[in-house]
């Protein structure tokens, strides 16, 4: 929304766009860098046993940033820092600074929550019309997916180590997309998923999007994949039906990005429908066997 120049912290998470890397960060992890996924999972689960969050504030630098506005998540229960340590921050702080609080689970959701910060930063008609033109790329895919008779069941995989089906805006993104979601509910959190659930609904396309994980690191995992029982049986592997994206970048993060995320999942189901915008990685097909 034009706002980077008001912008004077960030997470330790915050890589987009790149120069954003420069800025102070007001969080820190309690994440090994080098646990694997079943360790980050077995870290999440105690945590939430207790309802700590695995990210805290470092007060120090939110008080020499002194903001005037802090926008936080209640999203996710562990991958935020707590809202209230945040609001209890803000309270610390000289001039007590307004704090928003975005926890969009859809689409929709997240085009109210662009349009929460652009009035909270003052910035309500720049909000307005750069919602306009996310809604106007929402509606070219759409639009070119009525053409498809043949959609495909998909099963986007939000982990490997255990399973996870993806929620929340995930099958939505897969049914504008051209695909029909055969395990995640729309609206709903991502959960753990049997691996046997996964075989019974033999999808036809498998999409992995790891939260927090890039391509490269996604990889390191796909043997992972291959060991469950089943694998080779699935539909999705017969066919070399299975694609690789930037869950970090991208689809597992609920901002503009998101539109990117559409686009880039079209592609990947029906190329001939939906062109790959320029400057958008295309999904990275997994060699199954």
């Amino acid at each position: 929304m034009g706002l980077r120049d008001q912008l004077v912290g960030v997470t330790h998470e915050c890589d987009y766009p790149a120069d954003v890397v420069e800025l102070p960060k007001v969080t820190k992890t309690l994440i090994p860098v080098d646990a694997t996924s079943r360790e980050i999972d077995g870290l999440v689960r105690e945590r939430m046993k207790t309802k700590a969050a695995l990210y805290s504030l470092d007060m120090d630098v939110l008080t020499r940033l002194n903001p005037d506005l802090i926008v936080t998540q209640a999203l996710c229960d562990v991958c935020a820092v707590a809202e209230d340590e945040v609001r209890d921050a803000a309270c610390s702080l000289p001039h007590s600074p307004r704090v928003i609080n975005l926890e969009p689970s859809c689409l929709d959701d997240v085009m109210d929550c662009i349009m929460r910060v652009g009035d909270a930063a003052d910035a309500r008609q720049t909000a307005v019309d750069y919602v306009g033109q996310l809604k106007e790329r929402v509606r070219r895919v759409a639009d070119r997916s009525m053409g498809i008779t043949d959609r495909p069941s998909v099963m986007m995989l939000e982990w490997i180590d255990p399973p996870f089906s993806a929620g929340h805006w995930s099958p939505e993104l897969v049914e504008i997309a051209g695909g029909r979601e055969a395990i995640g509910q729309a609206g709903e959190r991502s959960v753990t998923t049997p691996w046997q659930q996964v075989v019974d609904a033999d999808p036809d396309v498998v999409v992995i999007a790891c939260c927090g994980y890039d391509v490269e690191r996604t990889l390191q995992d796909v043997p992972i994949l291959r060991d469950y029982p089943g694998w080779d049986s699935l539909s999705c592997v017969r066919s070399d039906r299975v694609s690789i994206v930037d869950g970090s970048a991208y689809f597992s993060r609920p901002g503009p990005r998101l539109i990117d995320s559409l686009e880039i999942l079209a592609h990947a189901l029906h190329p001939e429908f939906h062109p790959l915008p320029d400057g958008l990685p295309a999904a990275v097909r997994v060699a199954c066997r």
